[in-house]
């Protein structure tokens, strides 16, 4: 009861007030004009050869200041091209791993290489492995395969399966 009459006096005194300013001054609000471009933050490299994008990744991955966050997001980067990464720049990203002391990072990094083959996964992946493999015994790495993450940890049978023989 009393917030309804609370609520109708100061809606009559709102009524009824006089707002007086003054010395108002003119707000000038700039107008805002269409947009007639579109601006990207992508960054191209389209007049960069293969040669010099492999030397870049390798350089930023061969720094000896990169933090974990540079890592990743590096990582991030190549995850999103359209490509498999060179061997010296999966090399150089496993060193960084090993500097920055994460080993998930690594590894994670090995499967979406193997993902990035995607179905020529028999004959990139096994040649990947091969050019990588000296490093993975060096930094005492494992590959996903041998760590078993290539196939469900708690995979059960289907009862609703019918069997085959």
């Amino acid at each position: 009861m009393f917030n309804s009459v609370a609520t109708r006096l100061t809606a009559a005194a709102v009524k009824f007030s006089v707002h007086r300013r003054p010395f108002a001054r003119k707000v000038v609000v700039p107008k805002e004009e269409p947009h007639t471009h579109f601006r990207t933050n992508l960054k191209h490299y389209d007049s960069e050869t293969d040669l010099e994008f492999d030397c870049r990744y390798e350089a930023y991955f061969n720094r000896t200041d990169i933090d974990g966050w540079e890592v990743r997001h590096a990582m991030n980067e190549l995850s999103g091209m359209d490509m498999v990464p060179d061997t010296k720049i999966i090399i150089a990203a496993l060193h960084a791993c090993r500097r920055i002391n994460d080993y998930t990072v690594a590894i994670r990094f090995l499967e979406t290489v193997k993902f990035k083959c995607a179905d020529k996964v028999h004959v990139i992946w096994p040649y990947v492995l091969q050019e990588i493999r000296p490093t993975l015994h060096g930094l005492g790495l494992e590959t996903p395969e041998e760590l078993g993450y290539d196939k469900p940890e708690l995979m059960m049978p289907d009862i609703y399966e019918y069997p085959t023989k």
